[in-house]
């Protein structure tokens, strides 16, 4: 029988065993939900919610092993001086000076999302935490970059570096210690996940190599948060609901499953540096994740050797010593578990006081890692107002320079799936009519705490029940939520969104050119069938897709915008479609009408939306995004990864991920089923071709112990010590070269334009002892290059190779492993458009 190390036999958690005192759930409507949901939390009392107590499958196999005790930090990388300044400083506190260090707190006179504990006698204020979607939220003088969801469509992790280089420095000049993003968790394991647009696509290694980005960029100024560790897929029954008593789904997945999908980015992010890593809502195979020891000691701080803190999603810790055994460093935002010294008084107990310690330790060097100890780096939320309606000292962090990456991020994000007989870029157009809900600007544009980003319809028109909103938020329902605004979607909600300084709308972009031009311009921005005036020449619809942090969609279409469409398309012959959207959006409905012409999914721009495709549509640059996931042509062709997992009435919800690493464009290529746009799919005003495929892979098969996990010691856990093969991010050989692929591409058409060339492997099962080897074997992704290249001229393009990207997880051994056998090559336009084919074999 196989070892999974994951699934072992049926043995409680220290969690499990622990009773779960009460505690008191602070509804904190800024950082959790968008709009409609915020309006309708707001009205609700706080309510004292009784903590439950991690509830099991009552399948053995989905048990949470132990792994006591937690690695302590060491000397490691470029981590060790920090690391000795942290330990000197630490052992000069009290265990409850080091106790308030570990705890978060609300203040909403600091105007940060979360406040840590200082030790002002020592010099250490503490951190100001603040949420890091888009932008720096719940504030004025800040941009709204382009979203997650936007990066990954772009392709573009050079761009993905300079976004965080001008996110991260905003963070400072507010006074923000911890930036709370990247995202890589949610993935994109369902269609209907509301949060996968904070993320960068449906791929572990698209996810990884932009997260790294974006951490290195970050980190030039604050401190990054890479979230939600781990297998955190759906909002659905994210929280415990304390009036049926019903625990948070458990995400129940194997061996491999956890490190060759879901753990995959997360170890990009930690060899990247990152300082803090976010544990997330959901259990895992059974145990709450901000106490589950197997992923945060096992696989966090053992296997991938971060040195820097974990801290709890908001509301997300549900025991104190069993938390804090598990792995936990800082709790968020609340005392409740830690409160009255807890800590501090169980370490001479309960609670190894080397546990404590450790816990303040890493807090305070990450602090003096990323220098913030340096009398420059501004006072704690100096530039975050608690209120912005009142009189404050305004801090402008915007910087000038940063408004023309603002534009190229918005640009590179947008989509080209139909172009019919070139109707774009438009030709001087005598006419041009624009319809659609999201072509006009908001009618209330304000950074208060009342108001996010205002969308298209209210909560009450997104097919929710009131059961459901119970599920998703933890509460009782509100029936009588208010209308919202019309307006062009820059970002999704909750905690990801952001309010910029200014906005370009499609309208005002279009009518400033159509100026220029001597173009007419008619427009009707709220009829579902509006009137065409027929001497148009061209005709714009706008239409989004919205979701949001704490609900699912309920579904991937919608059938007042797909009215629209048709409606308009039915007037006039030259009807093109641009789509703002938070996600996968069906198309199905009027795609194939001839009188649509061009489709654009435009995805989340940020505050340059409007100019952004104003440039787009007149030609001024090409299209050059790539789907990040796949559009199918029906809601069904997705299958079971449709939508959420629901509690169907039991108190310990479960979601089995028997699809193992098959999801998105893995599961369509699995069941053979053909998307309507596949993962990587993409159109330009030019066209290529690819040639001169060379395969340069110098690696042999092996399972030798350097490209392994940490050593297991004799009490479970992987303490690495000064063994110089182990790296902060896992064992060294790992992040070795072994080579890599090159190809030629040629503009063979008459523009300017980027191509985004891919590189797919199927990696064969050889001799690796996989917990899911009855899972199709499908090829993914293991490399990009984007890359601008001018009429009739040829580029280079490489996919260099690091011996992670060639090896599989053994069960077994625990221990990733180069498989033997052949490997095929495939490298192209997208992951169904691969001209060139070759293979190499081990």
């Amino acid at each position: 029988m196989e070892k999974d190390d994951l699934t072992p036999t049926a043995k409680p958690s220290l969690g499990q065993r622990f009773s779960q005192s009460k505690f008191i759930v602070w509804c904190r409507t800024h950082k959790l939900i968008a709009i409609p949901i915020a309006v309708m939390i707001a009205l609700l009392p706080l309510l004292g919610l009784l903590a439950l107590r991690n509830r099991h499958h009552a399948n053995a196999q989905w048990t949470s092993p132990i792994v006591y005790p937690s690695p302590e930090a060491y000397h490691v990388g470029n981590w060790t001086t920090a690391l000795d300044k942290a330990r000197i400083m630490v052992a000069n506190m009290t265990f409850e000076e080091m106790n308030n260090v570990t705890i978060g707190i609300s203040d909403p006179s600091t105007g940060c999302v979360g406040v840590s504990g200082g030790v002002p006698r020592l010099g250490f204020p503490g951190f100001c935490l603040q949420d890091a979607g888009q932008g720096v939220r719940d504030t004025d003088g800040v941009n709204a970059y382009a979203s997650g969801v936007s990066v990954g469509a772009s392709w573009n992790a050079t761009m993905a570096y300079e976004r965080a280089q001008f996110l991260g420095a905003e963070f400072k000049r507010k006074g923000v210690n911890v930036a709370l993003g990247p995202v890589v968790g949610p993935i994109g394991r369902i269609a209907t996940d509301g949060r996968t647009w904070e993320g960068f696509g449906a791929d572990p290694y698209l996810n990884g190599i932009l997260a790294a980005n974006t951490i290195t960029g970050l980190q030039e100024s604050v401190i990054a948060t890479v979230k939600h560790f781990v297998a955190n897929e759906q909002e659905t029954n994210r929280n415990p609901i304390a009036s049926t008593n019903t625990a948070s789904t458990s995400a129940n997945l194997d061996d491999s499953t956890m490190h060759e999908l879901y753990l995959w980015p997360f170890q990009d992010a930690v060899a990247a540096g990152v300082g803090c890593v976010m544990c997330s809502y959901n259990r895992i195979n059974g145990t709450y994740a901000c106490e589950n020891s197997k992923t945060q000691n096992g696989l966090l701080k053992g296997e991938l050797n971060f040195q820097g803190f974990i801290v709890s999603d908001w509301v997300a810790q549900h025991s104190g010593i069993p938390s804090a055994d598990g792995g936990l460093d800082m709790a968020m935002p609340t005392r409740t578990f830690w409160d009255q010294n807890q800590l501090a008084k169980a370490a001479g107990g309960e609670l190894n006081k080397t546990r404590l310690i450790d816990m303040a330790t890493r807090i305070v060097s990450t602090w003096y890692h990323f220098g913030q100890d340096s009398p420059d780096f501004p006072a704690m939320g100096i530039g975050m107002a608690p209120d912005i309606t009142l009189p404050h000292e305004y801090v402008d962090a915007k910087d000038p320079a940063s408004r023309s990456s603002l534009l190229q991020q918005a640009i590179e994000g947008h989509v080209l799936v139909k172009n019919v007989n070139n109707a774009l870029p438009l030709q001087n157009p005598r006419t041009i009519s624009i319809f659609g809900y999201d072509a006009a600007p908001y009618a209330i544009v304000n950074p208060t705490p009342a108001f996010s980003i205002l969308w298209t319809q209210n909560w009450q028109g997104l097919n929710y029940s009131q059961d459901n909103v119970v599920q998703i938020a933890s509460n009782q329902p509100v029936t009588n939520a208010p209308d919202v605004y019309h307006g062009t979607l820059i970002v999704g909600g909750g905690s990801g969104s952001n309010v910029p300084a200014y906005l370009s709308s499609p309208l005002e972009a279009i009518t400033s050119r159509a100026y220029d031009n001597g173009t007419a311009i008619w427009s009707d921005t709220s009829s579902t069938n509006p009137a065409v005036v027929r001497s148009s020449d061209t005709c714009l619809v706008f239409i989004n897709a919205f979701a949001s942090e704490v609900w699912d969609r309920p579904g991937l279409t919608n059938a007042d915008s797909d009215a629209l469409v048709m409606n308009v398309a039915s007037k006039c012959n030259n009807t093109i479609v641009v789509i703002h959207n938070a996600g996968i959006r069906i198309v199905d409905a009027w795609i194939e009408h001839p009188n649509v012409t061009a489709v654009l999914f435009a995805h989340l721009p940020g505050q340059d939306a409007g100019r952004a495709v104003a440039q787009i549509l007149y030609g001024d640059v090409s299209p050059s995004g790539r789907l990040p996931y796949t559009v199918a042509h029906n809601e069904s062709d997705y299958g079971d990864l449709l939508g959420p997992c629901l509690a169907d009435n039991s108190t310990s919800p479960q979601c089995d991920f028997s699809e193992g690493v098959n999801i998105d464009y893995r599961s369509f290529l699995a069941r053979n089923v053909t998307p309507r746009y596949e993962f990587g799919y993409g159109l330009t005003y030019s066209s290529f071709e690819y040639t001169d495929l060379q395969v340069n892979v110098n690696c042999t098969s092996t399972d030798q112990a350097a490209t392994g996990a940490a050593p297991v010691y004799a009490n479970g856990t992987t303490q690495n010590g000064n063994d110089p093969s182990i790296i902060v991010g896992g064992p060294a050989a790992l992040f070795e070269s072994v080579g890599g692929i090159t190809a030629s591409i040629a503009n063979t058409g008459s523009v300017n334009a980027s191509e985004v060339a891919q590189l797919y492997l199927l990696i064969p099962n050889g001799n690796v002892t996989s917990s899911n080897s009855s899972i199709v074997n499908t090829r993914t992704l293991r490399g990009f290059q984007k890359v601008l290249i001018a009429p009739n001229e040829t580029a280079q393009i490489e996919f260099p190779l690091r011996r992670k990207d060639v090896s599989r997880w053994d069960v077994v051994k625990q221990t990733w492993v180069v498989p033997a056998g052949e490997f095929e090559v495939r490298v192209g336009k997208s992951v169904l458009d691969t001209p060139l084919v070759g293979s190499f074999t081990l």
